[in-house]
């Protein structure tokens, strides 16, 4: 069985579900599962949003999310079960934008590898948020993983922090 669930919700079709990542990390063996939730919030660095686009190509982005969890898997060992879901499209505030769970025998590594992995997805993963906000205007938001580099134009998407604030 493959210890790693990854996967990329079209908001228009589907929504991410917090029940399936836990079901999926969940073992008799484990004592400890973490769970993330990203959502999408009415305020953002004094703006009132009132939702969010999320841009990707799935599968450059399932990649991205699979080397993530390779490193997760070496670095918290074998035993290891990961859930990483992120939407994609139009989400509206309150909708769920990721959803991250990690299962492990302890506590303490379900809580620091569901941390490893929820800060990887929000700076590595070519994902582009565009913010929409309650007086018509929208702005590509420009992400850390861009942080100290010039995009080369202005009106270009950036790649996102990976979720809400």
């Amino acid at each position: 069985m493959n210890p790693h669930h990854l996967l990329v919700v079209d908001a228009a079709q589907d929504r991410l579900d917090p029940a399936a990542a836990i079901e999926f990390v969940s073992d008799p063996a484990f004592g400890g599962i973490d769970v993330f939730i990203g959502r999408v919030r009415d305020l953002n660095h004094g703006r009132e949003v009132i939702g969010i686009s999320y841009d990707l190509f799935d599968a450059l982005a399932l990649n991205g999310f699979a080397q993530i969890a390779a490193r997760a898997q070496a670095q918290f060992g074998p035993h290891l079960k990961l859930y990483i879901a992120h939407a994609k499209g139009r989400l509206a505030v309150g909708d769920l934008a990721v959803v991250i769970a990690a299962g492990t025998p302890h506590r303490d590594e379900a809580f620091r590898a569901c941390r490893m992995v929820i800060e990887a997805v929000k700076h590595e993963s070519p994902i582009w948020k565009q913010e929409h906000y309650v007086d018509g205007d929208s702005v590509w938001s420009e992400g850390c993983s861009l942080c100290g580099e010039v995009a080369d134009h202005d009106d270009q998407p950036q790649a996102h922090d990976g979720h809400t604030h």
